[in-house]
């Protein structure tokens, strides 16, 4: 196979490869002198690029005059058409160079597939918020292991349980668990280290905090600073004297009934992030300590550093 992310289909008995090989199959029918074909093709590249699975996820184009059989087949009478296909059959069709309509439902079909763990999915994830239209929970791609922590509370859980895909305890039983959640020690700051699998573009944080009830000294973060793209954690000093890539105040009506704050970030800033830093540096007035239950990082996933190349399966060039 060739470099790229794409592979071109040569014969329809090669398709059938593919769609036996493969939980899902992204096809493009297109044709070289379709000038919304050549248009929208990037766009499908970097697809492609991004969300390829070996022996999951494969994006294909199909010359539809070269296979006619083959576009026949599928009704493919509009060009460029999109079909995605799960599991061998048929999902959803996209009929025209439409970007919205082909993200949006190339998206719909990758949530089919973020349970299986070769995909950095977790099953029964809950969200304190819904997720923008146009991106997924991309939390999985956190390397949770050499995620870090300071100044936390040595009896509050560790940094991990921020990421657990489960609801908070406290929100099922009203009272919770001090393991379920990381709390600030010393003071109301904390400074959290995020390392991920690959480059990601990050779109949104969704961050739950639920101090208890009448504990005025415990409190909600109110300014976080973020950093992107640093090798290690940060002591408090040199977050203090570095640029924050941005620099987030909550008030009291970002935090829904969920207790879950949704955070949108510069999108642009964001674009390939491979680590972040998010310092809370500083909780309401008045208070000793922050508290944070649950964080989900809500954006576009990329290719993992460890990634394995697709599968070649019988009939490729």
């Amino acid at each position: 196979m060739s470099e790229s992310s794409v592979v071109t289909v040569r014969s329809p008995g090669h398709l059938d490869e593919l769609l036996k090989s493969y939980k899902i199959v992204v096809a493009d029918f297109f044709t070289t002198w379709c000038a919304p074909c050549k248009h929208i093709a990037p766009i499908f590249d970097t697809l492609a690029e991004a969300l390829s699975l070996a022996e999951t996820v494969i994006f294909v184009k199909i010359d539809a005059e070269e296979l006619r059989d083959t576009a026949e087949k599928y009704d493919v009478r509009i060009l460029p058409t999109f079909i995605t296909f799960l599991n061998g059959e048929v999902y959803q069709t996209v009929k025209g160079a439409d970007p919205m309509e082909l993200h949006r439902v190339v998206d719909s079909l990758v949530t089919e597939v973020e349970a299986d763990p070769l995909y950095g999915g977790r099953p029964g994830s809950w969200f304190g918020a819904e997720i923008p239209r146009g991106y997924r929970d991309i939390t999985g791609q956190i390397e949770f292991k050499n995620c870090e922590l300071s100044n936390a509370r040595d009896d509050a859980g560790p940094v991990q349980v921020l990421f657990e895909p489960g609801k908070p305890k406290v929100l099922e039983d009203g009272k919770g668990s001090i393991k379920d959640y990381v709390q600030s020690g010393a003071d109301d700051q904390l400074l959290l280290y995020i390392p991920f699998e690959g480059s990601v573009k990050l779109h949104t944080l969704q961050i739950t905090s639920i101090p208890a009830a009448g504990q005025d000294e415990v409190s909600r973060p109110e300014v976080i600073h973020l950093y992107i793209n640093r090798p290690q954690i940060m002591d408090f000093d040199e977050a203090d004297d570095s640029e924050p890539t941005q620099i987030i105040t909550l008030k009291p009506e970002d935090w829904n009934a969920e207790s879950t704050a949704n955070i949108h970030l510069r999108f642009v800033k964001f674009q390939k992030t491979t680590s972040l830093v998010l310092y809370v540096q500083k909780g309401k007035d008045g208070a000793d300590a922050v508290r944070l239950d649950r964080i989900k990082i809500i954006g576009e996933a990329g290719a993992k550093r460890e990634m394995g190349k697709l599968q070649k399966v019988e009939g490729e060039e």
